[in-house]
């Protein structure tokens, strides 16, 4: 029996240190919008979702644990995840804003080959890697 049919990818889940912090940084500079916001009480956590305010992206889900002590991200070469993705229109003024907003930019804006798509990373509050993808049509 496959299930292949019956299962439906719905949503990403990263944790966060600060959960309104990272509502502002995701809503403010990326444009997503709350869904909703709540507490789950049986594991002592605060979670949000977020999407595109169209609804043609992923489910980003912030989560918050109450009880965590430590939060801290491995070095680049020790991460499991990876990065979210974001299509922007304009990288150019997509980093300059992030600039403004002195928000940390891994790696400075390139393309990847003739043509192709222009891609920069930068970090939300969390250190989460972010890419920012500019797609040339």
């Amino acid at each position: 029996m496959s299930l292949r049919r019956e299962n439906v990818f719905v949503h990403t889940s990263i944790r966060t240190s600060d959960l309104d912090k990272s509502i502002d940084f995701y809503t403010r500079l990326l444009g997503l919008k709350i869904l909703s916001r709540r507490k789950i009480l049986q594991n002592n956590a605060e979670i949000a979702f977020l999407r595109d305010p169209e609804g043609k992206g992923a489910t980003l889900e912030l989560t918050f644990y109450q009880e965590q002590k430590r939060f801290v991200q491995a070095d680049y070469e020790d991460r499991l995840f990876d990065h979210l993705g974001f299509e922007v229109r304009d990288m150019e003024t997509t980093i300059a804003a992030m600039r403004n907003e002195r928000v940390t930019i891994t790696d400075e804006p390139y393309s990847l080959g003739q043509g192709g798509s222009v891609i920069a990373f930068i970090e939300d509050p969390d250190g989460t890697l972010v890419e920012l993808i500019e797609r040339k049509q």
